[in-house]
């Protein structure tokens, strides 16, 4: 699922397909924008901000997108057959003249002036990948609610920008908590651990097809994903329940052995077996 190194990937592909080239095409499938024609602008540049993505063209115009749980960003070159989903989940298509941009399944996408970027951005916490990250700063917006559950804390963009389900879930395991550790109660050793871990995480991974937090050549993730195999360190099966106000579902894993703290309240929604299947190797 798209969290910020995955993100930082798909800028990197759109920028280097992309940035100065003027477009040939433009096509943009949603009733906002379905008359907006691009055409002939240059591309200036995609840059990743947390989990959004912002391309911008030529005569100050910024396109915003966001991925969410299932978008996508795929490149083709000349004749080069899609392969990213049906034609009815294309959102938008970009193209020059050796080089097909097609975003499908995007949650968000929004034109605005390039002056007015910080209106969709300017909410989010210090980027895990950015020039603007500050540490210091990371760590006291996860703090700034003690009572708040530290894998909610994790997850708030506004706190720290780039942090997902797969990533709070990890971060928490190598901490020794469970997600549902009110961050507040979170030893000051492993407070200090926080923000560096998860920037070494985001660091590591931003170049690599599969996400690795194990350092094991056959297992890639410590417990996401795992439900109900075993924990790698200390064989217990691992666990899954929802976490957050069910407004959107958020799979959290974690070892009841491994990592100390409270578990999901009585009552949460949780699964012995795994519903999120992935790569078990």
């Amino acid at each position: 699922m798209p969290e910020g190194d995955t993100v930082w990937q798909a800028a990197r592909r759109l920028h280097e397909a992309l940035a100065g080239k003027a477009l040939t095409r433009s096509d943009f499938r949603v009733p906002k924008y379905a008359t907006v024609d691009l055409t002939g602008r240059r591309v200036l540049n995609t840059i990743p901000r947390g989990k959004h993505l912002l391309t911008r063209f030529e005569g100050g115009l910024t396109l915003h997108t966001h991925l969410r749980m299932e978008g996508a960003w795929k490149v083709y070159g000349t004749g080069e057959r899609w392969r990213g989903g049906p034609a009815y989940q294309i959102r938008a298509v970009l193209g020059t003249v050796d080089r097909t941009a097609v975003g499908y399944r995007l949650q968000v996408l929004e034109l605005l002036r390039t002056t007015e970027e910080e209106r969709v951005v300017g909410h989010l916490g210090p980027d895990l990948l950015g020039p603007d990250w500050d540490a210091e700063r990371a760590l006291a917006n996860v703090l700034s609610d003690p009572a708040r559950e530290l894998g909610e804390a994790l997850l708030d963009q506004g706190n720290l920008a780039g942090i997902g389900n797969v990533y709070k879930s990890e971060l928490c395991f190598l901490l020794g908590v469970t997600p549902w550790l009110p961050a507040g109660a979170l030893p000051a050793d492993r407070a200090a651990q926080l923000p560096g871990l998860a920037k070494r995480l985001l660091e590591t991974n931003r170049d690599r097809p599969v996400r690795q937090t194990t350092g094991l050549h056959r297992h890639d993730l410590f417990v996401y994903g795992r439900a109900p195999r075993p924990c790698l360190r200390c064989h217990t099966p691992v666990r899954v329940a929802d976490q957050g106000d069910g407004s959107q579902e958020r799979p959290t894993y974690w070892c009841p052995t491994c990592q100390t703290g409270p578990a999901p309240a009585p009552g949460t929604p949780q699964r012995w077996r795994d519903k999120y299947p992935r790569r078990t190797s």
